[in-house]
């Protein structure tokens, strides 16, 4: 079941007004993880790798979709054991950010991520921005997020999605991170990690392909030792230097 369509501005408007951004630090998730049976009617769940869903543009094109990630509060003992599952408690030590490889028609390609204050643009190329990093982690919504900008799809080519801890973060199979990608006039699309490797830090979840104007949603689920090596298995081609993109 198709959500009503609502604007970009709308959307990010309701996130901003619940959560307060500033620099750099640690991210504490939120909005918590979901199953399919929290809302049967509206949301896509693609749990297992290679999985994938394809949406038609509409007779004017897409509007701006949000990509977020969203993941279940806990509580860290100084011990080092975990405690039980909290809501609206003091966390500590969980830094979980989301990015992105792009590569647009023209042939440009980059990342898009916090570390290094990558934060891209939406109403220029690469038309893709990103929200920046959220602290508190004590209201409901997107804790991070990315807009990218529908009207420009068509010059966008493929956009690969992914999560990696910055800092001092539990196991993936604890924390139960989740990428939700949100376009108006459709239900949401949840891209679910079916497996987890808890020695490595950065892992693929998803990639937005421009089929023929439209978009295909694969889940990808893989795990990578660092953004190099992962650019490496699906051919972005940048070049990088201690986890950060060289400038061009």
């Amino acid at each position: 079941m198709a959500k009503k369509g609502t604007s970009i501005e709308s959307m990010a408007a309701a996130t901003q007004s619940i959560v307060d951004f500033s620099g750099h630090g640690a991210s504490l998730g939120a909005a918590g993880y979901r199953v399919a049976s929290d809302h049967p009617d509206n949301c896509e769940f693609l749990g297992e790798p290679g999985q994938s869903i394809a949406i038609s543009p509409g007779k004017d094109g897409f509007e701006s979709m949000l990509v977020g990630v969203a993941w279940d509060n806990i509580r860290i003992e100084n011990s080092g054991l975990f405690g039980r599952w909290f809501k609206k408690v003091r966390k500590i030590g969980v830094d979980l950010d989301i990015g992105c490889l792009y590569e647009l028609k023209d042939g440009t390609r980059g990342s898009i991520q916090a570390f290094g204050e990558k934060f891209g643009d939406f109403n220029e190329a690469p038309y893709i921005s990103l929200s920046g990093d959220e602290r508190t982690g004590d209201a409901e919504g997107h804790d991070e997020y990315m807009l990218v900008n529908g009207r420009k799809w068509d010059e966008i080519k493929r956009m690969l999605v992914y999560i990696y801890i910055y800092k001092g973060a539990p196991s993936w199979s604890d924390i139960k991170p989740q990428v939700v990608i949100d376009v108006p006039g459709e239900s949401d699309l949840y891209v679910t990690l079916s497996a987890h490797d808890d020695n490595l830090c950065l892992c693929a979840v998803g990639e937005l392909e421009n089929v023929r104007g439209g978009i295909k949603l694969t889940n990808r689920t893989e795990y990578f030792p660092g953004h190099e090596e992962m650019d490496r298995a699906f051919g972005y081609g940048l070049e990088w230097a201690d986890g950060q993109k060289r400038p061009a």
